[in-house]
């Protein structure tokens, strides 16, 4: 349901104080050594920056950026200018000597240098090396130094705050080590303002990275959507102008590099969209987490109509009634998925990253619309849900339907990706999104099926019973290890483990030796 905000993140003849910048669209990355953007494409961005931001803040001189001060004088931007800081002492010192060349030579451009971004929080250089890095810078600029990193490292690191002239903090409420809600974020954003404040009151705290997702997973009850990011974006600025106090935005593009190094949420901290290159919430717009959701809603009655056809022909070619319990699984499947289409096919345009997520998600949403239709027919018919040796086991034991083989292929992919995101939770979770909608979809019908037209007789399969077990141990830890603020955990959860009761109850005949 679309929403208004009381202030637009971006009001109409307002501009923004800074944003962060990196030059990159889709298809470029500085983790691909040699990447150089052309000069042209960061005049656009500039561009298109000037119309709605004062300033843009960059993080490092390489790859094209050595241009930046030339062209946001030629676009009207003034510029933070970031000096890359890491383990190589000697492309550090390319970094300060090509910085302090390029303030002196556009003075009028550069309000300020960043001398390292993180550098402590990624452990790649100790205080008392960064603050001798941030002297030498000083005593070759006439522009005000700092340094910027995770308020959390500020205030273990108090020796670096008397080497800066001003303090430079970033504070991320999705990503702190106890996630904050979006309801939550701007006033999380200022109590870490004043505690640094106080620790630190002789300089100024410059904001200089806050922001939320439009996309990606749920961090415990942090959730990235289109809505929260404008809501959390415009609270923060209305409170910096109430309150006097500079805020820069991360960020100015959508950076799907990102999602390389953070997974799908890394792509989409951006106030413009990569793809589009268009402001995300223009003024006056409504905002709307599913801005095609009629194309959406239509397909999902297309696709629960089709559900109803299957069944309605094949309980026609029946000679008997069908049960009513066939029927209530036909509408629970039909509702399902129909729902849900709209939510899968958004959540796969979003999360889908590379060859391997593509072929991931897109053959788990296929398996979510293929299995409540071809167990609709199955509901009508009675027929039970094909184990793993019905089309895969010793060829006298094989089912002749086509129908079996079909469906038990559609069961097939989706426990085998519904194992793999399971252990991913497990051994990895923090960048794993949440497959609910797509897996839900599929696991609906089967589990009706399972539970409606199940075989009275047979042995419990080894390959079932193992899948079974994997989902349960793996829906548990994942459960706890979430928490209980994680809808979309606590939903993945819940159908994995209504996939493990489908396999688990999965009975094969036995082959005469």
């Amino acid at each position: 349901m679309p929403i208004n905000l009381a202030h637009a993140p971006i009001e109409t003849g307002n501009k923004l104080e800074c944003v962060s910048y990196a030059p990159f669209r889709d298809g470029q990355s500085p983790l691909v050594k040699g990447t150089e953007i052309p000069p042209e494409q960061i005049e656009q961005d500039f561009t298109q920056l000037a119309k709605i931001s004062k300033c843009v803040r960059t993080y490092s001189i390489e790859n094209g950026l050595d241009k930046a001060p030339e062209l946001a004088r030629k676009a009207g931007l003034k510029l933070i200018l970031g000096i890359w800081l890491g383990s190589n002492r000697v492309n550090n010192l390319i970094e300060i000597a090509t910085a302090v060349r390029l303030t002196k030579e556009y003075p009028d451009v550069i309000d300020a240098v960043v001398v390292g971004n993180e550098v402590l929080l990624r452990g790649e250089m100790t205080a008392a090396d960064l603050a001798a890095n941030i002297r030498s810078v000083k005593g070759q600029v006439k522009v005000p130094v700092t340094y910027a990193d995770v308020w959390e490292y500020w205030l273990r690191n108090r020796e670096v705050y008397d080497a800066v002239d001003f303090v430079t903090i970033h504070i991320l409420p999705y990503w702190e080590d106890f996630p904050i809600r979006a309801r939550y974020a701007a006033s999380h954003v200022d109590t870490i303002r004043k505690r640094v404040a106080v620790a630190f009151p002789g300089k100024e705290i410059l904001i200089g990275e806050t922001g939320w997702p439009s996309a990606g997973r749920m961090r415990e009850g942090a959730l990235p959507s289109r809505a929260n990011q404008a809501r959390v974006v415009s609270e923060i600025l209305q409170l910096a102008k109430q309150e006097n106090f500079r805020v820069n935005l991360i960020e100015a593009f959508d950076q799907p590099w990102k999602r390389e190094l953070e997974g799908t949420v890394g792509g989409y901290w951006g106030l413009i969209d990569a793809q589009a290159r268009a402001l995300k919430y223009p003024a006056g717009v409504p905002i709307n987490n599913f801005p095609f959701w009629k194309q959406e809603m239509a397909a999902g009655m297309m696709l629960s109509a089709l559900i109803f056809a299957m069944a309605m022909w094949t309980a026609r070619r029946r000679p008997w009634a069908p049960r009513f319990v066939s029927w209530f699984g036909v509408f629970v499947s039909a509702t399902a998925a129909g729902s849900l289409l709209g939510v899968a096919v958004d959540k796969m345009l979003y999360e889908s990253l590379g060859a391997g997520g593509w072929t991931r998600w897109g053959f788990l949403l296929a398996a979510g619309i293929v299995a409540p239709v071809l167990s609709a027919g199955a509901l009508m018919s009675g027929q039970s849900l094909p184990t793993f040796l019905d089309f895969l086991g010793p060829r006298i034991g094989r089912t002749k339907s086509l129908r079996a083989v079909l469906l038990g292929l559609t069961l097939l992919v989706t426990t085998l990706i519904a194992a793999e995101t399971a252990l991913g939770f497990v051994f990895d979770p923090r960048y794993r999104d949440f497959p609910f909608a797509s897996l839900t979809m599929a696991v609906i019908p089967f589990w009706l099926l399972m539970a409606f037209n199940r075989p009275r007789s047979g042995v419990r399969p080894v390959a079932e019973a193992s899948f079974a077990g994997l989902l349960t141990v793996s829906a548990l830890y994942m459960g706890f290890n979430e928490g209980p603020a994680n809808w979309q955990s606590l939903w993945t959860c819940l159908i994995y483990l209504m996939l493990a009761v489908t396999l688990w109850r999965a009975r094969a005949a036995q082959i005469p030796g």
